[in-house]
Protein backbone atom coordinates (compact mmCIF):
# COMPACT_ATOMS: atom_id res chain seq x y z
CA UNK A 1 0.00 0.00 0.00
CA UNK A 2 1.58 3.33 -0.90
CA UNK A 3 1.47 6.66 1.62
CA UNK A 4 -1.70 7.95 -0.10
CA UNK A 5 -3.84 4.88 -0.97
CA UNK A 6 -7.29 4.33 1.29
CA UNK A 7 -6.58 1.67 3.77
CA UNK A 8 -9.04 -1.05 3.33
CA UNK A 9 -10.17 -3.33 5.74
CA UNK A 10 -9.17 -6.31 4.85
CA UNK A 11 -5.94 -7.23 3.06
CA UNK A 12 -5.98 -9.18 -0.58
CA UNK A 13 -3.86 -11.78 -0.73
CA UNK A 14 -5.09 -13.00 -4.68
CA UNK A 15 -6.61 -10.85 -7.37
CA UNK A 16 -10.44 -10.60 -7.38
CA UNK A 17 -10.92 -11.96 -10.48
CA UNK A 18 -14.17 -11.23 -12.43
CA UNK A 19 -13.40 -13.89 -14.90
CA UNK A 20 -12.10 -17.16 -15.92
CA UNK A 21 -10.56 -18.21 -19.34
CA UNK A 22 -9.73 -21.57 -20.12
CA UNK A 23 -6.43 -22.22 -21.52
CA UNK A 24 -3.17 -24.16 -20.98
CA UNK A 25 -0.34 -22.09 -19.51
CA UNK A 26 3.39 -21.86 -21.29
CA UNK A 27 6.33 -22.98 -19.69
CA UNK A 28 9.60 -21.13 -20.35
CA UNK A 29 12.97 -22.45 -18.46
CA UNK A 30 15.09 -19.27 -17.66
CA UNK A 31 18.46 -19.88 -16.96
CA UNK A 32 19.37 -16.84 -14.76
CA UNK A 33 16.69 -17.94 -12.24
CA UNK A 34 18.40 -21.36 -12.75
CA UNK A 35 22.09 -20.39 -11.73
CA UNK A 36 20.78 -17.66 -8.95
CA UNK A 37 18.42 -20.16 -7.16
CA UNK A 38 15.03 -18.81 -8.20
CA UNK A 39 14.35 -22.01 -9.74
CA UNK A 40 15.88 -25.63 -9.80
CA UNK A 41 17.95 -26.60 -13.18
CA UNK A 42 15.54 -27.74 -15.70
CA UNK A 43 12.16 -26.06 -14.16
CA UNK A 44 10.49 -23.77 -15.46
CA UNK A 45 8.47 -20.89 -14.76
CA UNK A 46 4.43 -21.43 -15.51
CA UNK A 47 3.03 -18.11 -17.19
CA UNK A 48 -0.64 -17.62 -17.41
CA UNK A 49 -2.96 -15.97 -19.14
CA UNK A 50 -3.85 -14.36 -16.23
CA UNK A 51 -0.21 -13.39 -15.83
CA UNK A 52 -0.42 -11.66 -19.31
CA UNK A 53 -3.64 -9.62 -17.98
CA UNK A 54 -1.93 -8.23 -15.29
CA UNK A 55 1.24 -7.43 -17.26
CA UNK A 56 -1.34 -5.72 -20.26
CA UNK A 57 -3.63 -4.57 -17.73
CA UNK A 58 -6.57 -5.81 -19.14
CA UNK A 59 -8.12 -8.62 -21.49
CA UNK A 60 -8.71 -8.19 -25.24
CA UNK A 61 -8.03 -10.37 -28.42
CA UNK A 62 -5.24 -8.58 -28.93
CA UNK A 63 -3.60 -9.27 -25.72
CA UNK A 64 -5.03 -12.85 -26.28
CA UNK A 65 -3.82 -13.25 -29.74
CA UNK A 66 -0.63 -12.46 -28.35
CA UNK A 67 -0.55 -15.11 -25.83
CA UNK A 68 -1.39 -17.49 -28.44
CA UNK A 69 0.98 -16.16 -30.64
CA UNK A 70 3.73 -16.93 -28.04
CA UNK A 71 2.22 -20.38 -27.41
CA UNK A 72 1.71 -21.59 -31.00
CA UNK A 73 5.31 -20.42 -31.62
CA UNK A 74 7.16 -21.81 -28.85
CA UNK A 75 5.28 -25.50 -28.84
CA UNK A 76 6.52 -25.50 -32.68
CA UNK A 77 10.41 -23.88 -31.87
CA UNK A 78 10.53 -26.55 -28.76
CA UNK A 79 8.37 -29.81 -29.57
CA UNK A 80 10.30 -31.81 -27.11
CA UNK A 81 11.86 -29.66 -24.31
CA UNK A 82 11.37 -26.39 -22.61
CA UNK A 83 11.35 -22.96 -24.72
CA UNK A 84 14.58 -21.13 -22.97
CA UNK A 85 14.95 -17.65 -22.69
CA UNK A 86 17.99 -16.01 -23.87
CA UNK A 87 17.94 -18.34 -26.49
CA UNK A 88 14.54 -16.73 -28.37
CA UNK A 89 14.81 -13.92 -30.91
CA UNK A 90 11.56 -12.46 -31.87
CA UNK A 91 10.74 -10.93 -35.00
CA UNK A 92 7.90 -8.52 -35.59
CA UNK A 93 6.84 -8.06 -39.44
CA UNK A 94 5.46 -4.36 -38.51
CA UNK A 95 6.56 -1.00 -36.33
CA UNK A 96 6.85 -0.64 -32.57
CA UNK A 97 4.53 2.19 -32.97
CA UNK A 98 1.56 0.02 -34.99
CA UNK A 99 -1.23 -0.54 -32.09
CA UNK A 100 -1.41 -4.34 -32.57
CA UNK A 101 2.18 -5.00 -33.29
CA UNK A 102 3.36 -2.38 -30.15
CA UNK A 103 0.81 -4.45 -27.57
CA UNK A 104 1.51 -7.64 -28.90
CA UNK A 105 5.21 -7.49 -28.65
CA UNK A 106 5.31 -6.00 -25.25
CA UNK A 107 3.23 -9.59 -24.31
CA UNK A 108 5.76 -11.21 -26.05
CA UNK A 109 8.53 -10.04 -24.31
CA UNK A 110 7.42 -10.37 -21.36
CA UNK A 111 7.09 -13.53 -21.87
CA UNK A 112 10.23 -14.69 -24.11
CA UNK A 113 12.32 -12.11 -22.18
CA UNK A 114 13.51 -10.85 -25.79
CA UNK A 115 13.68 -7.07 -25.32
CA UNK A 116 15.69 -4.33 -28.11
CA UNK A 117 18.91 -2.52 -25.96
CA UNK A 118 17.28 -2.11 -22.71
CA UNK A 119 16.68 -5.40 -21.55
CA UNK A 120 18.53 -7.37 -19.21
CA UNK A 121 22.43 -7.80 -20.11
CA UNK A 122 23.21 -10.97 -18.52
CA UNK A 123 25.51 -12.19 -15.58
CA UNK A 124 28.77 -12.17 -15.77
CA UNK A 125 29.93 -11.12 -19.31
CA UNK A 126 26.67 -11.95 -20.68
CA UNK A 127 25.12 -15.22 -19.91
CA UNK A 128 21.44 -15.25 -20.30
CA UNK A 129 21.01 -11.94 -21.68
CA UNK A 130 18.60 -10.75 -23.24
CA UNK A 131 19.02 -7.57 -25.22
CA UNK A 132 19.07 -6.91 -29.28
CA UNK A 133 16.22 -10.47 -29.10
CA UNK A 134 13.38 -8.22 -30.59
CA UNK A 135 13.16 -6.91 -33.72
CA UNK A 136 10.18 -4.60 -35.36
CA UNK A 137 9.90 -4.52 -39.41
CA UNK A 138 11.73 -7.19 -39.34
CA UNK A 139 10.42 -9.12 -42.40
CA UNK A 140 8.65 -8.36 -45.14
CA UNK A 141 4.29 -10.44 -44.40
CA UNK A 142 2.69 -11.49 -47.02
CA UNK A 143 -0.67 -10.78 -45.23
CA UNK A 144 -1.36 -7.27 -43.27
CA UNK A 145 -2.17 -9.39 -40.35
CA UNK A 146 0.15 -9.46 -36.99
CA UNK A 147 2.82 -11.71 -37.95
CA UNK A 148 5.88 -12.94 -35.51
CA UNK A 149 8.79 -14.91 -36.36
CA UNK A 150 10.61 -17.20 -33.25
CA UNK A 151 14.07 -17.99 -34.42
CA UNK A 152 16.09 -20.13 -31.76
CA UNK A 153 19.57 -18.91 -31.56
CA UNK A 154 21.36 -22.01 -30.24
CA UNK A 155 20.10 -23.95 -33.81
CA UNK A 156 18.88 -21.19 -36.14
CA UNK A 157 15.48 -22.81 -36.47
CA UNK A 158 12.58 -19.91 -37.09
CA UNK A 159 8.66 -20.63 -36.80
CA UNK A 160 6.42 -17.89 -38.44
CA UNK A 161 2.79 -17.38 -36.45
CA UNK A 162 0.36 -15.33 -38.33
CA UNK A 163 -2.80 -13.89 -36.16
CA UNK A 164 -5.71 -13.79 -38.51
CA UNK A 165 -7.14 -11.33 -36.08
CA UNK A 166 -9.95 -9.93 -39.21
CA UNK A 167 -11.59 -13.61 -38.25
CA UNK A 168 -12.50 -12.97 -34.95
CA UNK A 169 -16.42 -12.90 -34.36
CA UNK A 170 -17.45 -9.25 -33.69
CA UNK A 171 -19.47 -9.89 -30.22
CA UNK A 172 -22.69 -9.23 -31.33
CA UNK A 173 -24.50 -5.99 -30.33
CA UNK A 174 -23.70 -5.91 -26.50
CA UNK A 175 -20.07 -5.19 -27.44
CA UNK A 176 -21.90 -1.43 -28.34
CA UNK A 177 -22.66 -1.20 -24.54
CA UNK A 178 -18.97 -0.17 -24.12
CA UNK A 179 -19.86 3.75 -24.83
CA UNK A 180 -22.29 4.08 -22.31
CA UNK A 181 -19.99 1.89 -19.83
CA UNK A 182 -17.21 4.89 -20.18
CA UNK A 183 -19.75 7.71 -19.59
CA UNK A 184 -21.66 5.79 -16.92
CA UNK A 185 -24.81 5.68 -18.36
CA UNK A 186 -25.01 1.86 -19.15
CA UNK A 187 -27.40 -0.23 -16.99
CA UNK A 188 -26.15 -3.13 -14.71
CA UNK A 189 -27.75 -5.59 -17.43
CA UNK A 190 -25.90 -3.63 -20.19
CA UNK A 191 -22.70 -4.05 -18.05
CA UNK A 192 -23.20 -7.91 -17.98
CA UNK A 193 -23.99 -8.33 -21.22
CA UNK A 194 -20.99 -6.18 -22.46
CA UNK A 195 -18.67 -8.32 -20.27
CA UNK A 196 -20.54 -11.20 -21.53
CA UNK A 197 -19.67 -10.59 -25.11
CA UNK A 198 -16.51 -9.31 -24.82
CA UNK A 199 -15.33 -12.18 -22.75
CA UNK A 200 -16.51 -14.90 -25.05
CA UNK A 201 -14.46 -12.89 -28.21
CA UNK A 202 -11.39 -13.60 -26.00
CA UNK A 203 -12.24 -17.17 -24.81
CA UNK A 204 -12.72 -18.00 -28.71
CA UNK A 205 -9.26 -16.69 -29.94
CA UNK A 206 -7.90 -18.89 -26.99
CA UNK A 207 -9.87 -21.84 -28.00
CA UNK A 208 -9.73 -21.40 -32.11
CA UNK A 209 -6.55 -22.62 -33.58
CA UNK A 210 -7.86 -21.55 -36.84
CA UNK A 211 -7.12 -18.24 -36.52
CA UNK A 212 -3.12 -18.63 -36.22
CA UNK A 213 -1.03 -20.07 -39.03
CA UNK A 214 1.72 -22.01 -38.28
CA UNK A 215 4.92 -22.33 -40.25
CA UNK A 216 8.38 -22.93 -40.41
CA UNK A 217 10.60 -20.84 -42.28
Amino acid sequence: MTSNSTPADTTHNGTDWQVDYDVNPIEIRDPVAEVLGVLAPDEPFVITYADVVKEAGHSCPTASGAYRVVQLGLNALYPGGYPVRSEIEVQAAGPQDDAAYGVMSRIISYITGATEDDGFGGLAGGYGGRRELLHFDAFDSETPEPTFRFRRTDTDETIEVTYHVSDVPDGGPAIGNLRGILDGSASDQQREAFADAWHRRVQVVLSDDSLFTVEAV
